[in-house]
This record gives C-alpha cells, sequence and structure tokens, in this order.
C-alpha cells in the first residue's frame, strides 16, 4: 500500500471534480506540492490527514494514517543500542542530505546544458504582449498529460490546443492505461528538456475567467520543451489528440480512445 501515491490520486481528482472552496483548493494543492517535492516522503500529521478526508468526502477508515514510531526508552543497562539507534538516524539524516544535494547538483547541469536551446527555441513563439502572461522560470510539477500546477497558483493550469486520455475519470481501462503513459512521458519530457510556460487568454465568456464557469477556474497556457511544443509532441507519439478552441468557446472534448 501507498498511502501518500493514493492520497496525490485523491487531492489531483477533488481538485478537478469537486466544488471546493478558496481555502479548500489552496490547502489541497499546498499538500499536493509539498508531497510531489519529497516524492512521498513529507510526514503530515493526524490533523492534516483528517482535514483532507474532510475535504475530499472520504471516511478516515479508507486510508489508514501512517503508524507512528512507537517511542522507547532504552535502559541505561544498555548503552550500546542507544549509541546504534542514534548513528542509524544521523546516517538516514546525512543519506537524505547528499541525495538532495545531489539532485540539485543534476537540476543545475541540466538548466546550464540546456540554456543555449532554449534561447534559440524561444524565438520561434512570440506571443501578443495584450492577450498573453508570460512565466519563464516558474516551478511547476505535472497534473496529468495535459495540465500543470505552476508553484504559488491556487489552479491548476490546462494546456491548450490538444487533450490526452482521463487518468482520473476515464471512460475505460485503455483510456487510464494511456493516461498514465501521457502524464509519464510530459514529466519525462519536462525533466530531460529546457521547459518554458506561456500563459494565455481561455476561451471563455467575456468576464468568466478565473472563475467555476470558465474552465473549472483554472488558467489555460502553452507548453514548450527546447522550443517544441509539447502537444505536438505527445500527438506525434499517439498519447494526444488535438483540440483547438476559439476565441469564447471550445468543441466537445475529444476521447476517442475507448472505441471499438
Amino acid at each position: 500500500m501507498d498511502p501518500a501515491g493514493n492520497l496525490r490520486n485523491d487531492i489531483e481528482a477533488a481538485l478537478h471534480h469537486r466544488n471546493l472552496t478558496a481555502w479548500q483548493r489552496t490547502f489541497l494543492l499546498d499538500i499536493h506540492a509539498r508531497l510531489e517535492r519529497s516524492g512521498g516522503q513529507d510526514r503530515l500529521s493526524d490533523k492534516q490527514w483528517r482535514k483532507i478526508f474532510e475535504i475530499i468526502g472520504r471516511p478516515n477508515n479508507v486510508i489508514a494514517l501512517p503508524p507512528r514510531p512507537a517511542t522507547s526508552y532504552p535502559s541505561r543497562r544498555q548503552p550500546s543500542k542507544l549509541l546504534q539507534l542514534r548513528f542509524s538516524r544521523a546516517g538516514r539524516r546525512l543519506r537524505w542530505r547528499l541525495r538532495n544535494l545531489v539532485i540539485g547538483f543534476l537540476i543545475v547541469a541540466a538548466v546550464a546544458v540546456g540554456q543555449q536551446e532554449f534561447d534559440l527555441g524561444r524565438a520561434q513563439f512570440q506571443p501578443s504582449p495584450a492577450a498573453l502572461r508570460v512565466s519563464q522560470s516558474q516551478e511547476f510539477t505535472v497534473t496529468d498529460g495535459d495540465t500543470v500546477h505552476v508553484v504559488g497558483d491556487a489552479t491548476g493550469t490546462r494546456l491548450v490546443g490538444f487533450n490526452t486520455p482521463e487518468k482520473f475519470s476515464p471512460l475505460c481501462e485503455h483510456e487510464r492505461q494511456l493516461g498514465e503513459r501521457a502524464s509519464s512521458r510530459l514529466r519525462q519530457l519536462v525533466a530531460q528538456g529546457s521547459a518554458r510556460l506561456t500563459k494565455v487568454a481561455c476561451a471563455c465568456a467575456p468576464g468568466t475567467e478565473g472563475t467555476s464557469e470558465c474552465n473549472y477556474g483554472r488558467s489555460c497556457g502553452m507548453l514548450q520543451v527546447d522550443g517544441k511544443d509539447v502537444g505536438r509532441i505527445l500527438i506525434s507519439e499517439g498519447l494526444a489528440v488535438p483540440f483547438v478552441c476559439g476565441k469564447t468557446s471550445c468543441p466537445p472534448t475529444p476521447r476517442p480512445w475507448c472505441k471499438t
């Protein structure tokens, strides 16, 4: 059982399909971002777990709270066991810090290597300053194949121009599997290249952008990796289909993956 992994999936589903207050959405996004950054290792308090279950509408017995280590007090007659315990904890902390240092070094190296390609690729797309909001060095996490979440934003960002299979509410098992593959592929593209996220205006009725009446309250954006649109890459690999909207509305969302 993977409580942290299941919790992230439940939070993502709630963010997409439940009617949440602004505070509830911000709380779930913060917990989700913490679990993403720590790879599911960030510990949550019992109060935080209960509040999460209250928001997503699941009883506490659906996912067992992670057991807390029992506190033991070794006897003064056993100094060697106490020293072993202390050295073991110190060793784990040291390995965790070294791992984070290595990961940070690799990320810096990848950004440095891809900087030249990024400078060349960004000239390929010049959005209109009046219509677009550019975000050049923002940190974000991948929610699914066509949605990301910028750290600090209250809502996610829907990538435009394409649609990937659903992994949270699929119409069939084949769609769910493709949705998982699309999410993994997008994470791989972002990790291996120089990513540039550009916020764009959503195809919604005037005055509704940023509200629940427009794209479930999410913002919209275009994501390029090494100067290439990720939507075109996923479409070419059979993990997405084109989905082009007008200025104020979109056609029915294409979902051809369950057709026989």
